[in-house]
């Protein structure tokens, strides 16, 4: 095999010696530098664990009357245990993200003027609906009855639209449905809903308003997990032209609003996942046929003939003549003409003020306009000039309340301010 040539051609290395000088290696060793940042490092972490411990301790404290006070709870519903406690107030460092923007979403009620049930209503499904096709974009129709609906049922509550929506896309709808400011007293978007397990949710504990005497017109389910017990979930309405179910819930909404129950909620409840229109229909057609019945029997001996009224001696109206065997209606039926005389009055009130009303509409529109800034500088300008805010009260500002209007505006003329050209009769 010695004479088998071979493929390694290059040279055989010879061995290096090697030899030792005495010098310390420094494999494994640590320069100065280093272990100081290992030190500091070791030390704030050192301080960091002592300080999430310190934490952890603090957020399991009892709880405070002030603090309660801010999360809407009692004490007997807060949470008792230690652990409990320290998750709660560990969660609620995340609330910007999953509450509302602010923890009173209305104003308080005003007393003098204040009705005394609070409707909310939401947009999707309910009040319009929105398509979209190629060949138009997205179009949005109104529910059939709506405007009647706004207009006579804002006579008996207070009327708040409250949609999952942004404000500029439900901002432009709402103004379409009432366009003078009349009938809905509050706006609330988005931002003022929470988020609960991942579903948008209308927690109404934020209203500032007593729950016995709120009402919640939805289409969601989800929308109402906080609080099933004051909503009236409705079927969606699809753009059916023939659709009644807006217009079909206002006598089981006015009979509350006239018989003034101390809480709705179990009234609400009472009619949960049932069609409201038909059973409140045969509950109401039962209590006439209770008064005929009453009725009769107590006149039955009593002679017949006409009322007569000494009204027009003293040149008062009088009202129509009635047989005095006719049956006289129900109070539910006397308030519900009251109700439908007075939304034929402001209806030809807007009739015969229509040019008027449009002219301080413009008005107002021309002045918001004015504010705008045109550019970026104006804006930086405008920012830096503006003058410290007014005291107001607590609830949701501009535009998610309601806007601030000058004195004459078509919006001033319809929350009571005084106006110089429109006059309500």
């Amino acid at each position: 095999m010695s004479g088998v040539p071979t493929l390694d051609f290059s040279p055989p290395e010879l061995e290096k010696e090697f030899q030792r000088t005495g010098a310390k290696s420094s494999k494994g060793s640590l320069s100065t530098n280093e272990r100081k940042r290992r030190f500091m490092g070791r030390v704030s972490l050192a301080v960091l664990a002592l300080a999430f411990g310190a934490s952890t301790v603090y957020m399991g404290r009892d709880w405070e009357e002030d603090e309660l006070k801010v999360k809407k709870m009692r004490i007997e519903d807060a949470p008792s245990t230690r652990l409990a406690r320290t998750k709660e107030r560990f969660t609620s460092l995340f609330d910007y993200f999953n509450k509302p923007a602010w923890p009173e979403l209305l104003p308080p009620p005003h007393p003098p003027t204040q009705k005394p049930y609070t409707l909310l209503l939401s947009v999707d499904d309910l009040l319009v609906t929105s398509t979209w096709d190629r060949q138009h974009g997205w179009r949005t129709a109104k529910r059939p009855g709506v405007d009647y609906f706004l207009g006579y049922i804002s006579q008996f509550y207070e009327v708040v639209i409250f949609t999952t929506q942004p404000y500029y896309t439900a901002g432009p709808i709402i103004d379409k449905l009432d366009r003078y400011g009349f009938y809905i007293n509050y706006r609330l978007f988005h931002e003022a809903t929470r988020t609960l397990d991942g579903k948008t949710v209308k927690d109404l504990s934020y209203l500032n308003r007593d729950l016995s005497k709120v009402v919640m017109l939805d289409t969601h389910p989800e929308h109402a997990t906080t609080h099933p017990e004051n909503t009236i979930i409705l079927p969606k309405w699809k753009g059916n032209p023939q659709d009644k179910g807006l217009v079909g819930i206002i006598p089981f909404l006015e009979s509350i609003a006239i018989y003034k129950p101390a809480d709705v909620r179990p009234i609400l409840t009472a009619y949960a996942g049932k069609d409201i229109p038909l059973e409140y229909g045969k509950i109401e057609a039962e209590m006439k046929a209770k008064h005929v019945t009453e009725w009769q029997s107590k006149n039955k001996d009593k002679p017949t003939g006409s009322r007569i009224s000494l009204l027009p001696v003293f040149g008062l109206a009088a009202a129509p003549s009635q047989p005095k065997n006719a049956v006289p209606p129900t109070y539910l039926e006397r308030k519900r003409e009251e109700a439908q005389q007075a939304y034929q009055h402001e209806m030809k009130y807007i009739k015969d003020n229509r040019e008027e009303l449009e002219r301080l509409l413009e008005q107002d529109q021309q002045a918001m306009a004015a504010q705008v800034p045109g550019s970026l500088w104006e804006a930086m300008d405008a920012q830096f000039r503006a003058r410290p805010p007014a005291d107001t009260p607590p609830g949701a500002p501009n535009p998610v309340g309601t806007s601030a209007a000058p004195p004459g505006s078509v919006v001033a003329a319809s929350s009571g301010q005084p106006s110089a050209s429109v006059k309500k009769a």
